[in-house]
């Protein structure tokens, strides 16, 4: 049996929104009976790219998050719906009945992701199909899929052994967006931004030239991680579980010891560690 699946590396995504315009190609003002009535020209993101921005000047990241529905496998909005207005199929694909949805505003609020949304014109809530018209007549992969050029999205059948999507779910890398929410989601992750910490070495009787290779340990959220600072000084531990509580020593051989606890509330850059000459 086909149980299709998505896989969305945020690793690779650069937020050319190629898969966004793909999409609106597809559905803007185009009806595909019974799988979906035409998206309105503004307003609906069937896939949306989420900007996360994080840390502080001079150590920000950025990172993209495509965001398509999720196609739970315990969908809220198909409990909100009445007569049968949203279904699952047997493949996994959660559809939204276009007849049958008619009025039934209802099941945009259902959805915590807030990826279903609400045609004005046409008094129906409307969301991302996974191309479902496409799959049936033989397509192997969504619009999105298809135009991504950095390949941050893969999808296929869980249950083919030789699809990619079966292998990287099958190697635990994935997780879901927001777990909290128990709905089991189709379309997992890898890479979501999580915290960091980052800081730059300066050695104070040497502050001409970078402090390269310096060991800087991070201990805390069950771990201990060790790296050494590049050749501009600079150290990052990233990955770190949102308010956690931290330590990071900072060592190098004739110089003392430096060390900070940190909470995890938000990124955390610490600036200039200035490490003095040991005595």
């Amino acid at each position: 049996m086909t149980k299709y699946a998505m896989v969305i590396d945020v690793n690779k995504c650069t937020g050319c929104y190629n898969c966004f315009l793909a999409c609106r190609d597809e559905y803007a003002e185009n009806d595909y009976v019974p799988y979906s009535a035409g998206q309105p020209l503004h307003g609906q993101y069937w896939m949306n790219v989420v900007e996360r921005e994080r840390g502080s000047y001079p150590k920000v990241k950025v990172s993209y998050i495509p965001l398509p529905c999720l196609h739970c496998e315990e969908p809220s909005c198909l409990k909100a719906a009445t007569d049968g207005a949203v279904y699952r199929r047997s493949d996994g694909i959660v559809l939204i009945d276009s007849e049958k949805a008619a009025g039934q505003k209802g099941i945009v609020n259902a959805c915590p992701y807030r990826v279903i949304y609400w045609n004005e014109e046409k008094n129906i809530p409307q969301k991302c199909t996974f191309c479902a018209h496409l799959l049936d007549d033989g397509w192997k992969e969504p619009r999105c899929v298809e135009a991504c050029p950095t390949g941050a999205l893969i999808f296929g059948d869980l249950d083919d052994s030789q699809s990619d999507v079966n292998s990287i779910t099958n190697l635990e890398e994935t997780e879901e967006l927001h777990p909290e929410y128990n709905l089991s989601p189709r379309v997992v992750y890898i890479g979501l931004p999580k915290r960091f910490i980052a800081g730059e070495v300066i050695l104070k009787d040497q502050q001409d030239r970078c402090a390269e290779g310096v060991y800087v340990t991070l201990t805390g959220g069950d771990e201990i991680q060790t790296t050494k600072t590049d050749n501009y000084g600079d150290f990052e531990f990233e990955g770190l579980i949102p308010n956690s509580r931290y330590r990071v020593v900072v060592k190098k051989t004739g110089y003392v010891d430096w060390e900070i606890d940190v909470t995890l509330k938000r990124d955390v850059n610490l600036g200039e560690v200035l490490l003095d000459p040991a005595l």
